[in-house]
């Protein structure tokens, strides 16, 4: 059983205690609502997980663990499987006791990208919004947070930080919540907050931008990734149907319209850090997500056009402050 409470009480006596008055309502909907499907059977396998304190660890520069003898061959084998029942992997990569998931995205790469240019992490608490597997909060921990939160509704990916969680030692102040941002209250009281991959997926972005702001500290960093198409600061992308394969996505922008967005919602020092196209190296399937990745949502006689004939992904990452 996926248990909250320590995230309850640790959050109790500081900034982001009025979370308390809504937070545990919604996520006794939520396991309620997840009861049915998959979410029992992944549950079972992370109660067969053993807990591990890694002798090496490394989260500064990849989410590495390691003990200085091999683990017996039957524990390898018992940790392995159950991580593959946790399939598919979308965001890592993480090694664990000699077991490498190469997962999707190569995560790392972003986070290599954007780190040098966003405000030092160490001491900060820090909010990930559509966090996925929390392979990014990991990172945060390494770079000295003091608190990395992240919310993401999907229950695979909770089983999957629960899992890497229990591998790891579990005593991190690092934690995973499954909520949606639409459910947070305005806590005021991030001093950074990331959202990566999330602004495109939402039918309003300005509301979502506005979401982001009310939950920064005043002063707080907004690190902001997201699909963006060239162009003016007229330039906005709205997919007929279908974005490479993808159906909810909604407005890509070009950077100055995106600039502009953070404006007009009230956000200052806005600057874009990276500009980067989306590779088949960087997301591509592997034996731990064995399904359709980019290389096949690309034209395939065209590979700057997704299938449907839109420029293909390309992402920037910007960053903004509240005042």
């Amino acid at each position: 059983m996926i248990e909250f409470s320590d995230f309850y009480q640790l959050i109790a006596k500081g900034p982001l205690n009025t979370w308390l008055d809504t937070l545990p309502a919604q996520l006794t909907g939520w396991r309620r609502s997840s009861l049915h499907g998959k979410f029992h059977g992944w549950c079972n396998a992370l109660e067969q997980l053993p807990a591990l304190t890694p002798e090496y660890l490394n989260l500064l520069h990849t989410v590495r663990a390691e003990m200085s003898e091999p683990l017996p061959a039957s524990q390898l084998k018992l940790i392995g499987n159950i991580l593959r029942a946790l399939m598919p992997w979308r965001k890592g990569p993480f090694s664990l006791y000699g077991i490498h998931i190469d997962a999707e995205w190569r995560s790392d790469w972003k986070w290599q990208r954007l780190l040098p240019h966003i405000s030092p992490l160490a001491g900060r608490t820090i909010l990930d919004v559509g966090c996925g597997n929390g392979y990014h909060l990991w990172r945060m921990a390494g770079a000295g947070a003091q608190l990395a939160v992240g919310i993401d509704p999907v229950p695979l990916f909770l089983c999957q930080f629960e899992a890497v969680r229990k591998l790891l030692g579990g005593r991190h102040a690092v934690h995973v919540l499954p909520v949606g941002v639409e459910q947070l209250p305005p806590l005021g009281a991030f001093n950074t907050v990331f959202s990566m991959g999330v602004l495109y997926h939402r039918r309003s972005p300005l509301e979502h931008l506005y979401q982001l702001k009310n939950l920064l500290a005043a002063g707080g960093e907004l690190v902001l990734e997201t699909l963006v198409i060239p162009g003016d600061k007229r330039q906005v992308l709205l997919p007929h149907e279908r974005y490479a394969r993808m159906r909810n996505v909604y407005f890509i922008p070009s950077v100055a319209a995106l600039s502009c967005w953070l404006a007009r919602c009230g956000f200052e020092k806005i600057k874009t850090i990276d500009l980067s196209v989306t590779s088949t190296q960087e997301q591509r399937c592997t034996p731990w997500m064995p399904s359709e990745s980019l290389a096949h949502c690309l034209d395939p006689q065209d590979k700057t056009k997704t299938v449907e004939g839109y420029p293909a992904p390309l992402r920037a990452v910007v960053v903004a402050h509240k005042p």
